[in-house]
């Protein structure tokens, strides 16, 4: 492959990026919460693998190619997640084996939360994330509907914000909060 040739927009990949991502949070979390009938996490799972997992770790390779060091992690890691949890999903595994991982992927998730420069928007998806992983964990290692159910939720907003901020971008919706001239909070 030559070199010089574009791999695509960065704001191209970056976008479709955090659609993926905040499509399978949605469908994890939706999964979770048990608010539909008869749709549980196992539904997600093809989504999670091809969407989540096989899609999101592309776009990552593309990001870091593209020379986005922080969406290239972030889409890659988080592709390696999904993919992983599609494939063990189902799988008999110890709750404390389920737990722990999900504990070890909360942890990326709080370093992505750190390091995203993104604002609100980023920040937000990343530490919404981290907390429903952890609440997964703990409903895991707990046996805990509850916590799974909480751990849903909160997933499923941070899928929605993702949606919304990929959506924001190819739209050129407000995207940052600030002050307008009378000082109510504005979309700006």
């Amino acid at each position: 492959m030559d070199n010089d040739v574009s791999a695509g927009s960065t704001a191209t990949t970056s976008t479709l990026g955090h659609l993926a991502l905040g499509l399978t949070l949605l469908a994890f979390g939706i999964g979770h919460t048990g608010v539909i009938d008869g749709v549980s996490a196992a539904n997600s799972v093809l989504l999670a693998m091809y969407v989540g997992g096989a899609a999101l770790f592309l776009l990552g390779l593309l990001e870091y190619r593209g020379g986005n060091g922080f969406n290239g992690t972030a889409f890659a890691g988080l592709g390696i997640f999904w993919f992983t949890w599609a494939k063990g999903a189902g799988a008999s595994v110890s709750d404390e084996a389920a737990g722990t991982f999900l504990v070890l992927f909360a942890l990326l998730a709080l370093s992505l939360t750190v390091a995203a420069a993104s604002g609100l928007f980023g920040q937000g998806v990343y530490a919404l994330l981290t907390l429903s992983l952890l609440l997964l964990a703990i409903g895991a290692f707990a046996d805990s509907g509850g916590l799974a159910k909480a751990g849903g939720w909160v997933a499923a907003v941070s899928g929605l914000l993702a949606w919304y901020g990929a959506t924001a971008a190819l739209a050129n919706w407000p995207m940052a909060l600030g002050k307008s001239r009378r000082g109510a909070v504005a979309a700006s």
